[in-house]
C-alpha cells in the first residue's frame, strides 16, 4: 500500500498576501537558527584561537584547535562551547533572512528564474551579503566580544547599551570594512562555486531523492574554497572589533609584526569547518523548504 503524507497548510490554503521574498525570509531564517546551533562551538573556538595573547613561554607548544576547545570546557564546562550563542542567534536569525530574501529578490529582478552564469553568481551572493551585513554587523560586534571571553556582557541588549554609553555608537560599526571585505567575497565566492557545481551535477541525481545530499556536498566544496579565500579578512575583523581602538590598516600591520604571514589563518580549521557546514547546511534546509512552498530558489 502506498503511504500519503499531508500536504503542509500552504499547500492546502495558499495565502497569495505573503510576498515571496517573506516566504524565502522565513525559510532562510529557520535554516539559519539549525545551522548556527549545532555549529557555533567551531565559532567559539576560531575566535578565541584569532585573539590569543601573545605572552606564550618559549617551547610552551603551538596553541592549536584542540587545545583551546579542551581549555574551554576545563575552565567553562561544556556548555561554555555555547558562549554567544544568545548573540549569534540575535544576529544569524535575521540576519540569513534578510540574506536569503534580498538574493531571491535579486535573482527574480535581474534574472527572472533563470539561472545565474559564474559573474552573476557573485554580484547576487555578494549584494545579499553586503545588505545583511550592514545592518547586522552591531550584533556581530557584540557577538565577536561574547565569545572572546574579554568582555563580562550579561545580555545582547545590555552589551549593545554598554558599548553606546563607554564608546559611542559608531563602535558598534567597528570593524564595517574588514567585515565586508571577508563576507563579500566569501558570498560571492561560495554561490558562484555552489551553483556551478549544482550545474555540473547529472540531470539523474539533481532530481533523485538524492538531491539534498549532492547539494550539500556541492556546498561542502563551495564552502571549503571560500573559507580559505577569505580567512585574512576574517582575522582582521576579529582583532578590530575586539580592540575597536585599531583602524583596520593598523590592525593588518599589528597581525603581521605579531605573528607573520601565518597569524592571517589563525583560526582557519575551526572557521573553515563552520562556515562550510553552516553554509552547506543553510542553503540545502533553504532550497528544499522553498521548493516545498512552491518558490524556486
Amino acid at each position: 500500500m502506498q503511504m500519503k503524507f499531508a500536504p503542509l497548510p500552504s499547500q492546502i490554503y495558499p495565502n497569495p498576501q505573503v510576498h515571496p521574498a517573506i516566504k524565502a525570509f522565513m525559510c532562510g531564517s529557520l535554516s539559519g537558527t539549525c545551522s548556527t546551533l549545532l555549529f557555533q562551538p567551531l565559532d567559539l573556538v576560531k575566535t578565541r584561537l584569532q585573539t590569543l595573547q601573545t605572552g606564550v613561554q618559549p617551547g610552551s607548544g603551538r596553541v592549536g584547535m584542540v587545545s583551546v576547545l579542551l581549555s574551554v570546557v576545563r575552565t567553562e564546562r561544556l556548555l561554555g562551547l555555547w558562549k554567544g550563542v544568545s548573540p549569534s542567534f540575535v544576529r544569524t536569525i535575521p540576519g540569513v533572512g534578510i540574506y536569503f530574501s534580498t538574493y531571491y529578490s535579486l535573482k527574480q529582478h535581474f534574472l527572472q528564474n533563470r539561472r545565474p552564469g559564474a559573474a552573476e553568481a557573485v554580484l547576487l551572493g555578494g549584494g545579499a551579503r553586503t545588505v545583511a551585513g550592514v545592518v547586522m554587523l552591531p550584533v556581530t560586534v557584540v557577538k565577536t566580544r561574547f565569545e572572546c571571553g574579554r568582555y563580562s556582557y550579561r545580555s545582547v541588549i545590555g552589551a549593545l547599551r554598554s558599548v553606546c554609553q563607554t564608546e559611542g555608537p559608531a563602535a558598534l560599526f567597528s570593524g564595517l570594512m574588514a567585515t565586508l571585505l571577508r563576507d563579500v567575497p566569501f558570498s560571492g565566492i561560495y554561490v558562484m562555486f555552489y551553483s556551478q557545481t549544482k550545474a555540473s551535477l547529472p540531470r539523474e541525481i539533481s532530481t533523485s531523492p538524492a538531491a539534498p545530499v549532492a547539494n550539500f556536498s556541492c556546498g561542502v566544496l563551495a564552502g571549503v574554497l571560500a573559507s580559505l579565500i577569505t580567512q585574512p579578512a576574517d582575522v582582521v575583523k576579529t582583532h578590530v572589533q575586539v580592540n575597536p581602538q585599531l583602524k583596520t590598516a593598523e590592525a593588518i600591520r599589528y597581525i603581521y609584526m605579531e605573528y607573520g604571514l601565518q597569524g592571517f589563518f589563525r583560526g582557519a580549521v575551526p572557521r573553515s569547518l563552520r562556515r562550510t557546514m553552516m553554509a552547506a547546511m543553510a542553503w540545502t534546509v533553504y532550497e528544499q523548504m522553498m521548493a516545498r512552498i512552491g518558490l524556486k530558489s
